[in-house]
C-alpha cells in the first residue's frame, strides 16, 4: 500500500482551490452541505486541521493535541481563506515529508506521518465536497486521492467507486445496497 505523502496533500489543496476559487464571490455564509457550519467556517476548519496535524508531526506529542489553535480573521474573504488552507497544506506536507516513517505522534493513539497526511487529504476532500454542496456546485473528490484515503483510514471500506465509497463511509452519500451511515470513525493510529 503506497503511503500518503506531502505531494498528495498538495494535490488535495490544489483540487480544493481549483473548484472553490471560481466560487469566491458566492455567498459563503450559507451552510456547507449538511453541516451546520457555513462554507467560510468549513474552509477555515480545514486550515485549522491541517496546521494542527503539522504541529503533531513536528511536536511529537504522545498523549494529546498541542494546546494551540489557528485563528483566521473573520474579515478574510473566501479567496483569502483558500490561501490560508493552501499555506497550512504546505506546512503539513513539509512536516510529513521531513519526518521519518517511524515517527509517531498522538491522534487517538500513535499515528505515523502517512496517517496525518491521509487525514489531511480526507479533511480537505470531504469538506470541499461539503462546501461545493452548500454553494450548489457539482463536484466529487478525485478517484486517486479518494482511494488513498480509503486504503489508509478505512481498511473496512466496501468495494466500489472510490469517491462514492468515501462519501458513504463518512455519512455524506448513498451506496447501493447499503444503509446510509450516521456515524463513522477513521483509523489513523498504527499499532
Amino acid at each position: 500500500m503506497p503511503a500518503v505523502t506531502g505531494a498528495d496533500l498538495l494535490r488535495a489543496a490544489d483540487e480544493m482551490t481549483g473548484v472553490l476559487h471560481p466560487q469566491r464571490e458566492g455567498d459563503w455564509s450559507v451552510p456547507a452541505g449538511t453541516l451546520t457550519w457555513s462554507c467560510w467556517t468549513t474552509a477555515a476548519h480545514v486550515a485549522h486541521d491541517l496546521l494542527a496535524y503539522a504541529g503533531q508531526v513536528t511536536g511529537l506529542p504522545q498523549d494529546g493535541y498541542l494546546p494551540y489553535d489557528l485563528w483566521v480573521s473573520p474579515t478574510a474573504s473566501p479567496a483569502e481563506v483558500l490561501v490560508v488552507v493552501r499555506a497550512c497544506a504546505g506546512l503539513l506536507a513539509a512536516a510529513v515529508d521531513a519526518a521519518g516513517p517511524d515517527v509517531r505522534a498522538w491522534h487517538f493513539g500513535p499515528c505515523d506521518p502517512a496517517g496525518f497526511a491521509a487525514m489531511g487529504v480526507a479533511e480537505t476532500l470531504l469538506h470541499t465536497y461539503d462546501i461545493t454542496a452548500g454553494l450548489g456546485v457539482p463536484w466529487l473528490p478525485p478517484h486517486g486521492l479518494s482511494a488513498l484515503v480509503l486504503r489508509r483510514l478505512f481498511p473496512d471500506a466496501p468495494d466500489g467507486d472510490a469517491p462514492d465509497v468515501l462519501l458513504w463511509m463518512t455519512g455524506r452519500g448513498e451506496l447501493s445496497g447499503r444503509q446510509r451511515r450516521t456515524s463513522w470513525i477513521w483509523r489513523a493510529a498504527v499499532d
